[in-house]
């Protein structure tokens, strides 16, 4: 079975993702890191040499490819992946496949993102929490009609990691 995790930045799709591989003993990806290995450069260069679009259809590429394997395995998505394309028609057409929405609220991701804006380059030039607020809800706006068609749709506001994934393991199973 493959888990296709969905949600904004930093609602806890990686974190969730390796700790639910680990207690299924499944493969954890991060698509991203994926794409990384297969186009052998960083995702930022591929946006900077190859533009978006190049991006976009190497991305809807390589998760056709996991997609269609038969490996198990969680697979972490990028926040914009369900929207391009046909992706997310793709992941909810797919064989033995679930999806899994980590729906978190713009205060929560507000309050991890203003952390990690170092390391989140779609927000490191946000200045104010006024300004990533609005950033972010735009965007949830945008994605929402995407990752709400998800099989399983799981808050993640206010809940010790631990509690929430067993309730992702008590909806997958």
């Amino acid at each position: 079975m493959i888990v296709i995790l969905i949600g904004y930045m930093a609602s806890g799709k990686s974190t969730l993702g390796r700790m639910l591989a680990d207690k299924l003993n499944y493969e954890f990806l991060d698509l991203d890191e994926f794409i990384e290995e297969k186009e052998n450069t960083s995702i930022a260069s591929l946006f900077k040499t190859r533009g978006e679009i190049y991006f976009r259809k190497a991305e809807t590429k390589y998760l056709k490819e996991l997609l269609n394997s038969n490996k198990n395995l969680i697979l972490s998505l990028g926040g914009g992946t369900p929207c391009y394309g046909n992706n997310m028609q793709d992941i909810l057409e797919a064989q033995n496949t679930k999806s899994v929405y980590l729906k978190a609220s713009i205060p929560t991701l507000v309050s991890r993102l203003k952390t990690e804006k170092g390391k989140r380059p779609l927000v490191a030039h946000i200045e104010s929490d006024e300004e990533l607020t609005e950033f972010i809800g735009k965007h949830l706006f945008e994605r929402s009609t995407f990752y709400n068609q998800s099989g399983i749709v799981l808050s993640t506001d206010n809940k010790p990691v631990g509690e929430i994934l067993e309730e992702l393991n008590e909806a997958l199973f």
